[in-house]
């Protein structure tokens, strides 16, 4: 897939570039798909001008963690690569990089096979990569098959430390990953929770007759997450390879990180919108299977935690975990709280969430949410074109409206799931336009790009990323009429 070719030139005015370490005002010069200038003085040849005053001119975002058309456990998620994209690309991000997953007895190149199938068949709107989840690993073949994808621009690869008896693996398939990751300059990212504890107070609950939503959390608690993000640690250190641990959920797990990386261990941490806006009570609803994902939803003081962890880097990146499923259909009628479909629909707003939760809420600066959404996900994952508003780069930009407010439902969202995680929520902030390689794919605020604009990126090889800490203090872009 090569996605729709770049034409012509294009001239953004007016905006306020935001970059992970500065903001300036200044002018967007895009060639060909590529930007070629940015400054004050570029003049107004171009095939296309568009206005940004009053608006952030920011990188497009990239979301490094969506299941997007995953068939898994009898369950298939609602959203393919057009819908979902097409979420993702009015949520301001112009990238998304996806899990591959490998099926029992099948190898790693069937995997990727089939989910380039997948993207043929359903285009998409913005750019796609993907990483190579492993639910096994056969020492005869599986290194040789990482090596092969690694070569195809697959440079990261994801374990599961839960899901007992399906796709988690042990310590052994962990640390050989992790020693052939090193090898290849690739990175391993773990789902870190001890499934084996998980798997005895599951069945202990069952066994209680406990079959209520909210024993989803009470079975799976910080503990058995904590434990496991600083196994994994451990491991990476010994096998001295780099580790991305996906989704911490809660304060004990992100400890295990900080303190790591205080020793000087490279692993980094990402959370998704869902830990910072939904916690544990939610699950006593009536409703509340839509809110069963894995791990679980916390407490306010870990939502706090998070939210502390973002401002000062000790979590580095925020990823989606789109992971969709139907509630009428799916979710609701589950036995048990064991086996509801974990996951829910993320992906559109991932980077309003943030910004509402961070800017507006005076945590983070709009620095601080390029460096987490689009800069450190960019240079974690092996995408040096993307992720910043950079001269040589790809033109993903998104004019962002700093005062655009949004009520979130599953009314409006782009999304086929019938529910919404953040139903009724009101965000400020929001994608005015969004351009991939300089094509519009969203103006004001709605889709107008076809599917297959987007296109397959393989991905470079891991180099580790150097931290942005500098918080610039939040400034409003002028706005032409004066206010």
């Amino acid at each position: 897939m090569t996605g729709a070719p770049p034409t012509g030139s294009l001239l953004i005015r007016g905006g306020r570039v935001v970059n992970s370490d500065d903001e300036r005002d200044a002018d967007v010069l895009v060639e060909d798909g590529t930007i070629t200038a940015i400054g004050t003085a570029i003049g107004t040849r171009a095939d296309r001008v568009v206005d940004a005053s009053g608006l952030y001119v920011l990188p497009g975002a990239i979301d490094p963690h969506t299941h997007i058309d995953l068939d898994y456990a009898g369950s298939r998620t609602v959203d393919d690569f057009t819908v979902a994209t097409a979420g993702a690309a009015v949520g301001g991000t112009t990238c998304v990089i996806d899990f591959a997953m490998q099926e029992p007895g099948a190898s790693c190149g069937a995997a990727l096979a089939t989910w380039h199938g997948k993207l043929e068949r359903t285009p998409p709107l913005v750019d796609v990569g993907f990483h190579i989840a492993l639910s096994e690993f056969d020492g005869d073949r599986t290194p040789a098959e990482l090596v092969e994808v690694a070569g195809q621009g697959v440079t990261s690869f994801k374990l599961f430390m839960a899901y007992k008896d399906d796709v988690m693996v042990d310590d052994q398939a962990l640390f050989r990953t992790l020693q052939i990751a090193r090898e290849q300059r690739c990175l391993t990212m773990v789902h870190a929770e001890n499934g084996d504890a998980i798997d005895v107070l599951v069945r202990q609950a069952l066994a209680a007759g406990h079959r209520e939503t909210i024993w989803h959390a009470r079975t799976r608690p910080p503990l058995t997450e904590s434990e496991a993000t600083a196994r994994a640690i451990a491991l990476a250190r010994v096998a001295e390879a780099p580790l991305y641990v996906v989704h911490v959920s809660c304060r004990e797990a992100l400890d295990a990180i900080v303190a790591a990386r205080r020793a000087g261990a490279a692993v980094w941490g990402e959370t998704c919108p869902q830990y910072l806006t939904i916690d544990s009570t939610w699950l006593k609803r009536e409703d509340g299977a839509k809110y069963v994902f894995a791990p679980p939803p916390r407490t306010p003081a870990d939502q706090e935690a998070l939210l502390r962890g973002l401002a000062q880097r000790d979590l580095q990146a925020f990823g989606s975990d789109h992971c969709p499923y139907q509630y009428e259909t799916e979710k609701a009628l589950a036995p048990d709280f064991a086996t509801i479909p974990s996951g829910g629909p993320t992906i559109e707003h991932r980077l309003q969430v943030l910004w509402h939760l961070g800017v507006n809420g005076g945590r983070l600066s709009p620095s601080d949410v390029v460096d987490l959404a689009a800069t450190t996900p960019a240079r974690l994952f092996g995408l040096p074109r993307k992720g910043a508003v950079a001269v040589g780069g790809d033109a993903d930009l998104v004019l962002w409206d700093g005062s655009r407010e949004l009520e979130l439902s599953a009314t409006t969202h782009r999304s086929r799931a019938d529910h919404s995680m953040f139903e009724g929520m009101t965000v400020r902030g929001a994608a005015h336009s969004v351009f991939v390689r300089g094509r519009p794919v969203v103006e004001d605020f709605d889709v107008v790009g076809e599917p297959g604009l987007g296109r397959f990126v393989a991905r470079e090889r891991f180099t580790p990323p150097t931290t942005n800490r500098r918080s610039v203090a939040p400034t409003a872009p002028r706005r032409s009429d004066g206010h």
